[in-house]
Protein backbone atom coordinates (compact mmCIF):
# COMPACT_ATOMS: atom_id res chain seq x y z
CA UNK A 1 0.00 0.00 0.00
CA UNK A 2 1.35 3.15 -1.08
CA UNK A 3 2.26 6.27 1.54
CA UNK A 4 0.82 9.42 1.44
CA UNK A 5 3.43 11.94 0.66
CA UNK A 6 5.58 13.74 3.34
CA UNK A 7 4.25 12.14 6.24
CA UNK A 8 7.21 11.05 7.67
CA UNK A 9 8.57 12.76 10.49
CA UNK A 10 5.37 15.24 10.76
CA UNK A 11 5.05 14.65 15.00
CA UNK A 12 8.95 14.19 15.66
CA UNK A 13 9.75 17.97 13.76
CA UNK A 14 7.40 19.67 15.23
CA UNK A 15 4.80 19.79 12.76
CA UNK A 16 0.99 20.90 13.25
CA UNK A 17 -0.76 17.87 11.93
CA UNK A 18 0.24 13.83 12.09
CA UNK A 19 -0.73 10.43 10.54
CA UNK A 20 -4.05 9.04 12.10
CA UNK A 21 -1.99 5.92 12.03
CA UNK A 22 0.89 4.41 12.09
CA UNK A 23 0.58 0.91 11.05
CA UNK A 24 -2.42 0.81 9.08
CA UNK A 25 -3.84 -2.53 9.68
CA UNK A 26 -2.45 -5.77 11.42
CA UNK A 27 -4.39 -9.19 10.21
CA UNK A 28 -3.60 -11.30 13.27
CA UNK A 29 -4.33 -14.90 13.07
CA UNK A 30 -4.41 -18.54 14.47
CA UNK A 31 -1.80 -20.88 13.88
CA UNK A 32 -4.11 -23.72 13.87
CA UNK A 33 -1.58 -26.42 13.08
CA UNK A 34 -0.24 -26.36 16.45
CA UNK A 35 -2.83 -26.31 18.39
CA UNK A 36 -4.59 -29.47 16.22
CA UNK A 37 -2.07 -31.50 16.47
CA UNK A 38 -1.28 -30.92 20.25
CA UNK A 39 -4.68 -31.10 21.17
CA UNK A 40 -4.58 -28.70 23.80
CA UNK A 41 -6.98 -25.78 22.99
CA UNK A 42 -3.76 -23.47 22.88
CA UNK A 43 -2.01 -22.21 20.03
CA UNK A 44 0.28 -19.29 19.19
CA UNK A 45 -0.56 -16.13 17.10
CA UNK A 46 0.63 -15.09 13.69
CA UNK A 47 0.85 -12.06 11.31
CA UNK A 48 -1.22 -13.30 8.14
CA UNK A 49 -1.24 -10.00 6.55
CA UNK A 50 -0.07 -6.05 7.30
CA UNK A 51 -0.16 -2.69 5.84
CA UNK A 52 2.02 -0.91 4.91
CA UNK A 53 4.04 -4.23 4.25
CA UNK A 54 7.09 -2.55 4.90
CA UNK A 55 7.98 -0.35 7.64
CA UNK A 56 8.24 3.63 7.38
CA UNK A 57 11.61 4.89 8.76
CA UNK A 58 10.39 6.92 11.78
CA UNK A 59 7.25 4.12 12.51
CA UNK A 60 9.01 0.19 12.91
CA UNK A 61 6.57 -2.57 12.89
CA UNK A 62 6.44 -3.49 16.74
CA UNK A 63 7.68 -6.72 17.84
CA UNK A 64 5.41 -8.92 19.82
CA UNK A 65 2.46 -6.98 18.54
CA UNK A 66 0.68 -10.66 18.50
CA UNK A 67 0.92 -11.16 21.95
CA UNK A 68 -1.29 -8.02 22.96
CA UNK A 69 -4.09 -9.17 20.23
CA UNK A 70 -5.00 -11.87 22.71
CA UNK A 71 -3.47 -10.89 25.87
CA UNK A 72 -4.76 -14.45 27.23
CA UNK A 73 -3.36 -16.35 24.90
CA UNK A 74 -4.89 -17.89 21.25
CA UNK A 75 -7.24 -20.25 22.37
CA UNK A 76 -10.23 -22.46 20.39
CA UNK A 77 -13.96 -21.86 21.29
CA UNK A 78 -16.57 -24.23 20.72
CA UNK A 79 -18.95 -21.79 20.16
CA UNK A 80 -18.67 -18.39 18.02
CA UNK A 81 -18.02 -15.52 20.53
CA UNK A 82 -19.43 -11.85 19.87
CA UNK A 83 -16.88 -9.43 18.43
CA UNK A 84 -14.57 -7.39 21.13
CA UNK A 85 -12.65 -4.25 21.11
CA UNK A 86 -9.72 -2.63 23.05
CA UNK A 87 -7.06 -0.64 22.93
CA UNK A 88 -3.53 -1.51 24.15
CA UNK A 89 -0.82 0.86 24.88
CA UNK A 90 2.80 0.37 23.72
CA UNK A 91 5.96 2.04 24.38
CA UNK A 92 8.56 1.93 22.40
CA UNK A 93 12.42 2.68 22.94
CA UNK A 94 11.96 6.57 22.88
CA UNK A 95 9.31 6.35 25.30
CA UNK A 96 6.80 7.24 23.14
CA UNK A 97 3.22 5.86 23.23
CA UNK A 98 1.87 3.93 20.53
CA UNK A 99 -2.04 3.18 20.79
CA UNK A 100 -3.13 -0.26 19.45
CA UNK A 101 -7.11 -0.76 19.18
CA UNK A 102 -7.63 -4.45 18.70
CA UNK A 103 -10.95 -5.87 17.33
CA UNK A 104 -11.55 -9.49 17.63
CA UNK A 105 -13.59 -12.11 16.05
CA UNK A 106 -13.64 -15.39 15.89
CA UNK A 107 -14.27 -17.93 12.45
CA UNK A 108 -14.74 -21.59 12.09
CA UNK A 109 -12.05 -24.07 11.63
CA UNK A 110 -11.95 -27.80 10.76
CA UNK A 111 -9.38 -30.00 12.39
CA UNK A 112 -6.44 -31.11 10.30
CA UNK A 113 -6.15 -34.86 9.41
CA UNK A 114 -2.87 -34.58 11.84
CA UNK A 115 -5.23 -33.70 15.01
CA UNK A 116 -7.93 -36.46 13.62
CA UNK A 117 -5.27 -39.27 13.74
CA UNK A 118 -3.52 -37.54 17.14
CA UNK A 119 -7.08 -38.13 18.65
CA UNK A 120 -7.74 -41.92 17.52
CA UNK A 121 -4.28 -42.65 18.87
CA UNK A 122 -5.85 -41.25 22.21
CA UNK A 123 -8.61 -43.15 22.36
CA UNK A 124 -6.44 -46.25 21.39
CA UNK A 125 -4.41 -46.08 24.43
CA UNK A 126 -7.19 -45.35 26.67
CA UNK A 127 -9.38 -48.44 25.50
CA UNK A 128 -5.67 -50.11 25.99
CA UNK A 129 -5.50 -48.87 29.50
CA UNK A 130 -8.89 -49.59 30.69
CA UNK A 131 -8.94 -52.95 32.87
CA UNK A 132 -12.32 -54.11 32.16
CA UNK A 133 -11.64 -53.89 28.23
CA UNK A 134 -14.86 -51.57 28.08
CA UNK A 135 -14.29 -48.60 25.52
CA UNK A 136 -13.52 -45.42 27.36
CA UNK A 137 -13.47 -42.04 25.28
CA UNK A 138 -11.50 -39.31 26.06
CA UNK A 139 -13.34 -36.10 27.32
CA UNK A 140 -11.80 -33.65 24.89
CA UNK A 141 -12.55 -36.12 21.59
CA UNK A 142 -16.16 -34.67 21.41
CA UNK A 143 -14.62 -31.11 21.35
CA UNK A 144 -12.11 -31.82 18.54
CA UNK A 145 -14.80 -33.87 16.50
CA UNK A 146 -17.11 -30.83 16.50
CA UNK A 147 -17.08 -27.52 15.42
CA UNK A 148 -14.66 -24.74 16.78
CA UNK A 149 -14.40 -21.31 16.38
CA UNK A 150 -10.70 -19.43 16.08
CA UNK A 151 -9.66 -15.67 16.82
CA UNK A 152 -9.05 -13.59 13.87
CA UNK A 153 -8.28 -9.82 15.29
CA UNK A 154 -7.73 -6.56 13.29
CA UNK A 155 -5.43 -3.65 14.91
CA UNK A 156 -4.76 -0.06 14.26
CA UNK A 157 -1.63 1.24 15.67
CA UNK A 158 -2.08 4.88 16.13
CA UNK A 159 0.92 7.74 17.80
CA UNK A 160 -2.78 9.85 18.52
CA UNK A 161 -6.00 8.59 21.12
CA UNK A 162 -8.91 8.64 19.34
CA UNK A 163 -10.56 5.36 20.21
CA UNK A 164 -13.52 5.96 19.29
CA UNK A 165 -12.28 6.32 15.57
CA UNK A 166 -10.50 3.33 15.46
CA UNK A 167 -13.29 1.47 16.73
CA UNK A 168 -15.28 2.67 13.90
CA UNK A 169 -13.12 2.25 11.33
CA UNK A 170 -12.23 -1.39 12.32
CA UNK A 171 -15.78 -1.97 12.52
CA UNK A 172 -16.52 -0.42 9.18
CA UNK A 173 -13.22 -3.13 7.78
CA UNK A 174 -14.77 -5.98 9.96
CA UNK A 175 -18.67 -5.17 8.10
CA UNK A 176 -16.76 -5.46 4.79
CA UNK A 177 -14.65 -8.77 5.02
CA UNK A 178 -17.79 -10.36 7.01
CA UNK A 179 -20.53 -8.88 4.70
CA UNK A 180 -18.97 -8.96 2.00
CA UNK A 181 -19.85 -5.32 1.19
CA UNK A 182 -19.39 -4.17 -2.63
CA UNK A 183 -16.80 -1.92 -1.17
CA UNK A 184 -12.93 -1.64 -2.05
CA UNK A 185 -10.58 -2.78 0.92
CA UNK A 186 -7.45 -1.16 -0.37
CA UNK A 187 -9.15 2.06 -0.78
CA UNK A 188 -10.58 1.76 2.52
CA UNK A 189 -7.11 0.74 3.79
CA UNK A 190 -5.10 3.51 1.60
CA UNK A 191 -7.39 6.15 2.99
CA UNK A 192 -6.59 5.45 6.23
CA UNK A 193 -2.96 5.14 5.57
CA UNK A 194 -2.87 8.83 4.02
CA UNK A 195 -5.24 10.65 6.46
CA UNK A 196 -3.57 13.04 8.98
CA UNK A 197 -5.21 14.87 12.08
CA UNK A 198 -3.53 18.23 13.53
CA UNK A 199 -2.10 17.17 16.91
CA UNK A 200 -3.69 19.73 18.91
CA UNK A 201 -5.81 22.87 19.01
CA UNK A 202 -9.34 21.92 19.73
CA UNK A 203 -10.79 21.38 16.23
CA UNK A 204 -12.97 19.19 14.54
CA UNK A 205 -11.84 17.20 11.51
CA UNK A 206 -14.42 15.14 9.27
CA UNK A 207 -13.19 12.32 7.58
CA UNK A 208 -14.22 9.73 5.22
CA UNK A 209 -12.70 6.29 4.60
CA UNK A 210 -14.52 5.66 0.66
CA UNK A 211 -16.90 3.54 2.03
CA UNK A 212 -20.05 6.17 2.67
CA UNK A 213 -18.50 6.56 5.99
CA UNK A 214 -17.92 10.27 7.69
CA UNK A 215 -16.27 10.19 11.05
CA UNK A 216 -15.57 13.28 13.54
CA UNK A 217 -12.02 13.70 14.69
CA UNK A 218 -11.75 16.42 17.91
CA UNK A 219 -8.69 17.00 18.88
CA UNK A 220 -7.26 18.35 22.10
CA UNK A 221 -6.72 21.55 23.08
CA UNK A 222 -3.11 20.55 24.14
CA UNK A 223 -0.91 17.57 22.86
CA UNK A 224 0.28 18.05 26.50
CA UNK A 225 -3.24 17.33 28.29
CA UNK A 226 -3.93 13.63 29.07
CA UNK A 227 -7.49 12.81 27.28
CA UNK A 228 -9.62 10.82 30.07
CA UNK A 229 -12.76 10.86 28.58
CA UNK A 230 -14.65 9.07 31.53
CA UNK A 231 -11.48 6.93 32.63
CA UNK A 232 -11.37 9.21 36.68
CA UNK A 233 -15.08 8.77 36.75
CA UNK A 234 -15.05 5.57 36.33
CA UNK A 235 -12.24 4.55 38.43
CA UNK A 236 -14.02 6.35 41.31
CA UNK A 237 -17.08 4.32 40.65
CA UNK A 238 -15.18 1.03 40.53
CA UNK A 239 -12.81 1.58 43.69
CA UNK A 240 -14.09 4.59 45.94
CA UNK A 241 -12.61 7.70 46.86
CA UNK A 242 -10.69 5.93 49.78
CA UNK A 243 -8.87 3.22 47.28
CA UNK A 244 -8.41 5.92 44.95
CA UNK A 245 -6.64 7.98 46.69
CA UNK A 246 -4.77 5.25 48.01
CA UNK A 247 -3.27 4.34 44.61
CA UNK A 248 -2.83 8.33 43.96
CA UNK A 249 -0.16 8.51 46.68
CA UNK A 250 1.37 5.32 45.78
CA UNK A 251 1.64 6.33 42.14
CA UNK A 252 3.65 9.52 43.36
CA UNK A 253 5.67 7.49 45.94
CA UNK A 254 6.98 5.14 43.20
CA UNK A 255 4.77 1.90 44.25
CA UNK A 256 4.11 -0.79 42.56
CA UNK A 257 0.16 -1.01 41.38
CA UNK A 258 -1.30 -3.80 39.32
CA UNK A 259 -4.66 -3.33 38.39
CA UNK A 260 -7.20 -6.75 37.37
CA UNK A 261 -10.38 -6.94 35.71
CA UNK A 262 -11.67 -9.34 32.94
CA UNK A 263 -12.88 -6.49 31.18
CA UNK A 264 -9.58 -5.60 29.19
CA UNK A 265 -11.22 -2.26 28.17
CA UNK A 266 -11.77 -1.59 31.80
CA UNK A 267 -7.93 -2.32 32.95
CA UNK A 268 -6.68 0.12 29.90
CA UNK A 269 -9.64 2.93 31.55
CA UNK A 270 -8.51 2.08 35.28
CA UNK A 271 -4.34 3.00 33.87
CA UNK A 272 -5.61 5.86 31.81
CA UNK A 273 -7.66 7.73 34.53
CA UNK A 274 -4.37 6.95 37.12
CA UNK A 275 -2.45 8.63 34.69
CA UNK A 276 -4.89 11.57 34.27
CA UNK A 277 -4.64 12.25 37.99
CA UNK A 278 -1.03 12.39 38.40
CA UNK A 279 -1.30 15.91 35.70
CA UNK A 280 0.64 18.13 35.47
CA UNK A 281 3.27 15.18 36.73
CA UNK A 282 4.44 12.86 34.04
CA UNK A 283 4.83 9.22 34.97
CA UNK A 284 8.13 8.01 33.82
CA UNK A 285 7.77 4.30 34.79
CA UNK A 286 6.86 1.07 32.94
CA UNK A 287 3.08 1.42 31.91
CA UNK A 288 1.32 -1.36 30.61
CA UNK A 289 -2.71 -1.41 30.58
CA UNK A 290 -2.63 -4.98 29.34
CA UNK A 291 -0.35 -7.24 30.07
CA UNK A 292 -0.14 -10.41 28.30
CA UNK A 293 -0.19 -13.74 30.11
CA UNK A 294 3.17 -14.50 28.38
CA UNK A 295 5.27 -11.77 30.24
CA UNK A 296 3.82 -11.92 33.75
CA UNK A 297 7.48 -12.30 34.86
CA UNK A 298 7.68 -8.91 34.15
CA UNK A 299 5.30 -8.32 37.22
CA UNK A 300 8.88 -9.48 39.50
CA UNK A 301 10.82 -6.23 38.16
CA UNK A 302 12.37 -4.25 40.79
CA UNK A 303 11.26 -1.25 39.43
CA UNK A 304 7.77 1.04 39.83
CA UNK A 305 5.02 0.36 37.52
CA UNK A 306 1.38 0.36 36.47
CA UNK A 307 0.33 -2.92 34.45
CA UNK A 308 -3.04 -4.36 34.19
CA UNK A 309 -3.39 -7.61 34.26
CA UNK A 310 -6.34 -10.08 33.15
CA UNK A 311 -8.39 -11.27 36.27
CA UNK A 312 -8.08 -15.21 35.40
CA UNK A 313 -4.52 -15.02 36.23
CA UNK A 314 -4.92 -13.40 39.90
CA UNK A 315 -3.35 -16.43 41.36
CA UNK A 316 -0.23 -15.62 39.31
CA UNK A 317 0.13 -12.36 41.03
CA UNK A 318 -0.79 -13.56 44.96
CA UNK A 319 3.44 -14.28 45.52
CA UNK A 320 3.52 -10.65 44.62
CA UNK A 321 5.32 -9.17 48.17
CA UNK A 322 5.66 -5.50 47.24
CA UNK A 323 2.88 -4.86 44.69
CA UNK A 324 -0.71 -3.12 45.78
CA UNK A 325 -3.50 -5.01 44.03
CA UNK A 326 -6.49 -3.09 42.99
CA UNK A 327 -9.41 -5.22 41.65
CA UNK A 328 -11.78 -3.46 39.77
CA UNK A 329 -14.44 -6.27 39.60
CA UNK A 330 -14.35 -6.47 43.38
CA UNK A 331 -13.88 -2.80 44.36
CA UNK A 332 -10.94 -3.80 46.08
CA UNK A 333 -7.46 -2.32 46.75
CA UNK A 334 -4.98 -4.73 48.65
CA UNK A 335 -1.63 -3.17 50.11
CA UNK A 336 0.97 -5.56 50.96
CA UNK A 337 2.24 -5.18 55.36
CA UNK A 338 5.68 -4.30 54.21
CA UNK A 339 4.16 -1.20 51.55
CA UNK A 340 3.87 2.11 53.26
CA UNK A 341 1.91 4.28 51.54
CA UNK A 342 2.18 8.02 52.61
CA UNK A 343 -1.36 9.81 52.89
CA UNK A 344 -1.40 13.56 51.91
CA UNK A 345 -0.80 16.02 54.67
CA UNK A 346 -3.02 17.34 56.27
CA UNK A 347 -5.39 18.88 56.16
CA UNK A 348 -5.55 18.44 52.50
CA UNK A 349 -6.52 14.65 53.04
CA UNK A 350 -9.66 15.61 54.36
CA UNK A 351 -10.66 18.44 52.38
CA UNK A 352 -9.15 16.69 49.29
CA UNK A 353 -11.85 13.97 50.54
CA UNK A 354 -15.01 16.37 51.18
CA UNK A 355 -14.58 17.44 47.94
CA UNK A 356 -14.28 14.00 46.45
CA UNK A 357 -17.50 13.09 48.23
CA UNK A 358 -19.76 16.17 46.83
CA UNK A 359 -18.99 15.55 43.36
CA UNK A 360 -19.17 11.86 43.40
CA UNK A 361 -22.28 12.04 45.90
CA UNK A 362 -24.26 16.05 45.11
CA UNK A 363 -26.91 14.86 47.26
CA UNK A 364 -25.15 14.08 50.20
CA UNK A 365 -24.98 17.65 51.67
CA UNK A 366 -28.82 17.58 51.22
CA UNK A 367 -29.65 14.28 52.89
CA UNK A 368 -30.56 15.51 56.32
CA UNK A 369 -32.56 19.19 55.01
CA UNK A 370 -36.08 18.56 56.31
CA UNK A 371 -37.10 20.59 53.34
CA UNK A 372 -34.67 19.18 50.28
CA UNK A 373 -35.16 20.81 47.07
CA UNK A 374 -37.43 18.94 44.90
CA UNK A 375 -34.95 18.22 42.08
CA UNK A 376 -31.53 18.18 42.29
CA UNK A 377 -29.30 17.62 38.48
CA UNK A 378 -27.49 15.11 38.13
CA UNK A 379 -23.97 15.95 36.11
CA UNK A 380 -23.44 13.60 33.15
CA UNK A 381 -19.92 10.96 33.20
CA UNK A 382 -17.98 13.14 30.76
CA UNK A 383 -18.80 16.59 32.76
CA UNK A 384 -18.27 14.43 35.83
CA UNK A 385 -14.85 13.25 35.04
CA UNK A 386 -13.79 17.06 34.41
CA UNK A 387 -14.41 17.67 38.03
CA UNK A 388 -12.92 15.18 39.76
CA UNK A 389 -9.68 16.37 37.53
CA UNK A 390 -10.09 19.67 38.46
CA UNK A 391 -10.34 18.48 42.24
CA UNK A 392 -6.47 17.16 41.81
CA UNK A 393 -5.18 19.88 39.67
CA UNK A 394 -6.40 22.19 42.76
CA UNK A 395 -4.44 19.65 44.62
CA UNK A 396 -1.44 20.13 43.16
CA UNK A 397 -1.84 23.73 43.08
CA UNK A 398 -1.93 23.22 46.83
CA UNK A 399 1.16 21.29 46.98
CA UNK A 400 3.47 22.37 44.68
CA UNK A 401 2.58 25.93 46.35
CA UNK A 402 6.01 27.79 47.01
CA UNK A 403 7.92 25.14 45.08
CA UNK A 404 8.84 27.79 42.26
CA UNK A 405 10.05 30.59 45.17
CA UNK A 406 12.36 27.73 46.48
CA UNK A 407 13.72 26.52 43.31
CA UNK A 408 14.77 30.66 42.96
CA UNK A 409 16.37 30.75 46.35
CA UNK A 410 18.47 27.19 45.41
CA UNK A 411 19.68 28.97 42.22
CA UNK A 412 20.79 31.62 44.07
CA UNK A 413 22.61 29.95 46.66
CA UNK A 414 25.00 26.92 44.86
CA UNK A 415 24.92 24.67 47.93
CA UNK A 416 21.63 22.60 48.25
CA UNK A 417 20.12 24.29 51.31
CA UNK A 418 16.44 22.60 50.42
CA UNK A 419 15.53 18.75 50.08
CA UNK A 420 12.36 17.59 49.02
CA UNK A 421 11.08 15.20 51.80
CA UNK A 422 9.29 12.01 49.89
CA UNK A 423 7.56 9.88 52.97
CA UNK A 424 6.50 13.54 54.86
CA UNK A 425 5.23 15.00 51.55
CA UNK A 426 7.02 18.31 52.57
CA UNK A 427 10.43 20.76 51.53
CA UNK A 428 12.87 20.79 54.37
CA UNK A 429 14.94 23.17 54.56
CA UNK A 430 18.55 22.01 55.00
Amino acid sequence: MGRGGGHGNLQRSGASCCPLVALGLVWGGFSDHLLLSSGSGEGQGQILQRFPEKDWEDNPFPQGIELFCQPSGWQLCPERNPPTFFVAVLTDINSERHYCACLTFWEPVEPTQEAVCTTEDAVEREEEADEGGQVRLLTTTSAHAGQLFAPKTLVLVSRLDHAEVFRNSLGLIYAIHVEGLNVSLENVIGNLLTCTVPLAGGSQRTISLGAGDRQVIQTPLADSLPISRCSVALLFRQLGITNVLSLFCAALTEHKVLFLSRSYQRLADACRGLLALLFPLRYSFTYVPILPAQLLEVLSTPTPFIIGVNAAFQAETQELLDVIVADLDGGTVTVPECVHIPPLPEPLQSQTHNVLSMVLDPELELADLAFPPATTSTPSLKMQDKELRAVFLRLFAQLLQGYRWCLHIVRIHPEPVIRFHKVGWQVVWG
